[in-house]
């Protein structure tokens, strides 16, 4: 089903995504950003022809912007007129976000529920979370509890830029999503980006490769390739050159001092590097 919707995964992946579904057990994907964590919550969305419903976490993150919030100016306009209290407190006036929508019936059969970036939030966020993926319920006081029919699938993301608590780790299938191998992402990039020539796909995933193992601040990730991939793509790029590499690099890197690193002859001798070693494979 993946591969159908173009995601390359492993075999211990697609395992654990298929004992998720099985036995209704969140997925904990942990990895550096751009690996394709949030890619699989969509192509499992997609695939299964579920909605998907996408939580985006922050600092700060609460029950307001995370479960609901009423509309107040929609109460005051109500209030106005003559409403009751039960009136101003009925459904048509509670605004839905994410996990409220997450445990409500769906057409289509139990949602996608994409907790993305768990690790922006802080402990009261995650306390409560775990609460509420025990049971797949939420409470609104004034309407009372609202319990999942059918569990939807859950799939929480981390960049671990701080550790997340074991108690919601436990919680859920755990998995550590690392850069691809030459060959899954050669494969990764021939399926995404398949008007690409196989030459300079070749040269692009050798490229990424080796740059991965560069004293970099952020090195790149997949979509970073595929990103680059699509760019060359654009500009009938046949072949890297440092000429190219110093056009385009902007897809690839996102800070300065690793820019500095590649442009200033870096990109030169990784290129080099590439050239020798296909003439050894030939």
């Amino acid at each position: 089903m993946l591969a159908s919707e173009g995601y390359v995964a492993d075999r211990s992946l697609a395992t654990l995504t298929y004992l998720s579904l099985t036995l209704n057990r969140p997925i904990f994907l942990e990895g550096e950003a751009g690996v394709g964590k949030t890619e699989l919550a969509k192509v499992i969305a997609e695939g299964l022809g579920r909605d998907l419903i996408r939580l985006q976490c922050y600092e700060g993150l609460d029950t307001a912007t995370s479960v609901y919030e009423w509309n107040f100016a929609a109460q005051m306009l109500a209030m106005r007129d003559g409403a009751g209290e039960e009136d101003i407190y009925a459904e048509k006036y509670l605004i839905k976000r994410a996990l409220l929508q997450a445990v409500e019936p769906h057409a289509s059969g139990p949602p996608v529920l994409l907790i993305d970036e768990i690790d922006r939030t802080d402990a009261p966020f995650e306390a409560f979370l775990l609460e509420a993926l025990s049971d797949f319920q939420v409470t609104v006081p004034e309407l009372g509890v609202i319990k999942a029919q059918d569990p939807p699938i859950v799939i929480l993301t981390s960049n671990r830029t701080r550790e997340v608590h074991d108690a919601l780790k436990r919680r859920c299938l755990y998995h550590w999503v690392d850069f691809p191998d030459f060959d899954r992402e050669m494969e990764i990039l021939t399926a995404r980006v398949p008007e690409a020539k196989l030459a300079l796909s070749l040269e692009v995933v050798a490229f990424i490769q080796k740059l991965r193992k560069e004293d970099m601040f952020k090195r790149p990730g997949l979509a970073e390739t595929l990103d680059w991939a699509k760019c060359l793509v654009a500009l009938d790029v046949v072949a890297l050159s440092p000429d190219v590499i110093t056009d385009t690099i902007g897809a690839v890197l996102k800070y300065q001092d690793d820019i500095a690193k590649i442009t200033g002859g870096a990109a030169a001798r990784i290129l080099e590097q590439i050239k020798q070693d296909m003439q050894e494979l030939q």
